[in-house]
């Protein structure tokens, strides 16, 4: 089978201090942007349904509004508790101004 990718959004749209949310078949996705990388990962605190997209983007961590679990954004990686676990991360690419997810 070979790759999938769904159009995400817009690269204006997309900065450092403004993630992105994104519905992939029903799963809420951050999209973030760090230097010059693109990010995509799952969007919903595990700890407490908060949409991280929401929260506070501190370089390459993401901090959730409710109960300030961080989160790597390149990674998923849960830093801080109470997250719980890490987060799902995606494949994503710019493709001209478009930005895509893999749908797996």
């Amino acid at each position: 089978m070979t790759d999938q990718w769904r159009c995400a959004g817009h690269a204006g749209d997309l900065s450092e201090d403004a993630p992105l949310e994104f519905k992939l078949d029903g799963t809420e996705i951050g999209i973030y942007k760090v230097g010059d990388a693109l990010y995509a990962l799952e969007n919903v605190c595990p700890h407490a349904y908060a949409l991280l997209t929401q929260g506070f983007v501190d370089g390459d961590t993401v901090e959730c509004p409710l109960h300030e679990a961080v989160f790597h954004i390149p990674t998923g990686k849960c830093l801080k508790e109470p997250g719980g676990r890490d987060l799902k991360t995606y494949s994503v690419r710019l493709a001209g101004e478009e930005i895509q997810i893999k749908v797996e």
